[in-house]
């Protein structure tokens, strides 16, 4: 199998039965698919541990930013260092860390005995690398998404079952079983170990998950041009279940979960956002921008309510009009 099908496959395994469908600390980008490095292992977590050796940097070959890292990352880390951040949506069970994939593992390693394959090992391992059926929530191990914002990758990709009991990603299934979901819950807020973002859902798909599919959006973490990122966009916005319409142009950050839909068909269902803009308020769906064609039709269907509640109106005023007629024309017969 070559590598593009192993990570399609392991971005999606699914089981019906059960609902089923990093950051390394050092990645080896030169010759191909980043492999695992000699990294010291941490020192498990305790009550006591609340922050970070003052020699962490001879463990962990992470580069602070300016601000630093955030007091919750300090502490993930010294737990399991291919922690990479957070994730929460409103209204879900959506509330975890997450991690990056370590790609390539051979065995032998504080992972195992096993060898995995990039995108794999925490399909079934948990945060303490034990075995868990639901996995963990994990970035495609090729994406990037440090303290440098310029160079965090494009789309921020994340993988989750779909889990029956809604843990995981399954509480995901809100937005297609129920399309007004979208507008409780429009928003994503993602957490690097150095900050905090937010993002605005533009697209809901169903997208199949075979890896010689016309969309691998697996295969999407970075775009080499504008006209690759407008296609991804596009194929989102023309294949989801709700009309969003929000805006999204060239340079915005975009995140993109996946789980699983069906295992008959090998089917995805993904869950597609942007980056807040400076310009735009976290939780606050009126300022973020929209298309200029989706602001037209919403213009269109009011005026289209507003003349069919005008009509309605003056139907009921005919009616009335007519049943006081009518009661004036009996009293007139009495008399």
């Amino acid at each position: 199998m070559n590598q593009k099908a192993r990570i399609a496959v392991a971005a999606g395994i699914c089981a019906a039965a059960v609902g089923l469908c990093a950051y390394i600390v050092s990645l080896n980008r030169s010759g191909g698919s980043p492999t695992f490095s000699n990294v010291k292992e941490p020192e498990p977590i305790t009550a006591e541990t609340t922050l970070l050796a003052e020699n962490w940097a001879d463990n962990y070959e992470y580069v602070q930013s300016p601000d630093g890292m955030t007091e919750r990352a300090k502490i993930f880390l010294k737990q399991n260092p291919d922690i990479i951040g957070w994730i929460s949506i409103d209204n879900t069970k959506v509330d975890y860390p997450i991690v990056l994939d370590p790609g390539d593992i051979p065995a032998g390693t504080w992972y195992g005995d096993s060898e995995y394959y990039a995108n794999s090992y925490y399909l079934d391992h948990d945060l303490n690398r034990e075995y868990a059926r639901e996995g963990t929530i994990f970035m495609d191990y090729r994406n990037v998404f440090g303290s440098s914002e310029t160079q965090q990758s494009d789309n921020i990709l994340l993988y989750g079952h779909n889990m029956a009991n809604n843990t995981a990603f399954g509480s995901l299934r809100k937005y297609r079983q129920d399309y007004s979901f979208y507008n409780e819950s429009p928003f994503i807020d993602l957490s690097s170990n150095y900050k905090d973002y937010q993002y605005v859902i533009f697209g809901l798909m169903i997208t199949s998950g075979n890896w010689y599919s016309d969309f691998c959006y697996w295969n999407m973490e970075d775009f080499a041009s504008e006209a690759d990122f407008n296609n991804y966009v596009e194929t989102v916005r023309n294949g989801s279940l709700v009309d969003t319409g929000v805006d999204v142009k060239y340079g915005d950050k975009l995140l993109t979960l996946s789980t699983c839909y069906a295992s008959e068909d090998n089917s995805r269902f993904i869950v597609v956002a942007r980056r807040l803009r400076d310009d735009e308020t976290p939780n606050d769906l009126e300022s973020v921008a929209h298309t200029a064609e989706y602001l037209e039709k919403k213009k269109e269907e009011e005026a289209s309510i507003a003349a069919a509640e005008a009509e309605e109106a003056s139907r009921e005023a005919a009616s009335k009009a007519e049943e006081n007629s009518s009661d004036d024309n009996d009293d007139s017969d009495d008399e």
